[in-house]
C-alpha cells in the first residue's frame, strides 16, 4: 500500500472573511450584458414552453385516438 503524506492544513479564518475575499473575485457583467443574456434566457423559456405544450397537445391527441379506436 502506498505511504500517507501529512498534510497541513490551511490556516482557519473567519467564515465571513473567506466569504468577502470570494465576493472580491466576482467579475460582475455590465448592464449590457446582464440585459442581452436576461432577454435570451427569457426568450428560450419562452419558445420551449410552447415546444412542450405542442408536443403534448399532439400526444394527448394521439393517445385519444388510440383510446377511441374500437374495432
Amino acid at each position: 500500500m502506498g505511504e500517507t503524506e501529512k498534510l497541513e492544513k490551511a490556516p482557519k479564518t473567519s467564515w465571513f472573511t473567506g466569504l468577502k475575499a470570494e465576493f472580491q473575485k466576482i467579475i460582475w457583467p455590465d448592464q449590457k450584458t446582464l440585459t442581452r443574456q436576461t432577454t435570451a434566457v427569457v426568450v428560450i423559456s419562452i419558445i420551449t414552453g410552447v415546444i412542450i405544450a405542442l408536443m403534448d397537445r399532439a400526444i394527448q391527441c394521439g393517445v385519444d385516438f388510440i383510446v377511441g379506436f374500437k374495432l
